[in-house]
């Protein structure tokens, strides 16, 4: 029995270029962010028959989610593992300002991820765990079936290391574009990757 597993990050929002770390920030989707998730939504409903659509709470993800949601006439829910990565103090704050304000630290971050803990907010260890809690809800509720989850580069990206039994040290090692798509199938509870952040349905669309 296979479980599929279509994972998407939201559209494109403020923030993405030039960058700040978005976290918690409820920020919406921009006017092609709106595209990118229409584009998104007829991608997966033309290829896959998804059972369920289900979203980090954040409103970028919900909007995505609802556009694939109704593409697909399947139900979507919150589901709060997917939620972004909590930067704490560094929330909103652009990387310029970070790296001159604390060179050392956003060294480190960009270096060795897996040493490093937001002040005042997570680590990487703390994303691996929810990421872990979404496998399991999914795969405990959804066998056989065809799943869409809507996260965010930072979740999307521990689920993946975790599928591809990659150390947290890979965290940057992935690029996962806004509404980029990718697909792994679990054949009882063993996973395989068959694609990573597919993006030729946004051609066309503009810049992300």
């Amino acid at each position: 029995m296979t479980t599929k597993i279509i994972l998407t990050r939201h559209g494109h929002v403020e923030g993405i270029a030039p960058p700040r770390f978005r976290g918690r920030a409820d920020v919406p989707l921009t006017a092609l962010g709106v595209a990118q998730a229409r584009a998104s939504a007829r991608r997966i409903a033309a290829s896959w028959r998804t059972r369920a659509v289900y979203t980090s709470p954040m409103s970028r993800c919900v909007a995505t989610g609802a556009a694939i949601a109704e593409a697909c006439n399947v139900p979507s829910e919150v589901l709060g593992p997917l939620n972004d990565l909590d930067y704490g103090d560094w929330q909103w704050k652009t990387y310029e300002d970070i790296r001159s304000a604390v060179p050392k630290s956003f060294a480190t971050w960009q270096t060795m991820p897996q040493l490093f803990r937001f002040p005042n907010g997570e680590s990487l260890q703390d994303l691996a765990a929810r990421a872990g809690d979404v496998w399991r809800y999914v795969l405990a509720h959804h066998r056989g079936q065809v799943v869409v989850l809507v996260g965010h580069d930072s979740i999307n990206r521990a689920l993946l290391m975790q599928v591809l039994d990659q150390p947290l040290s890979a965290y940057w090692r992935l690029v996962l574009e806004p509404c980029g798509i990718s697909e792994i199938d679990f054949n009882e509870d063993t996973p395989a990757v068959l694609r990573i952040n597919e993006t030729s349905h946004l051609a066309g669309l503009g810049p992300t």
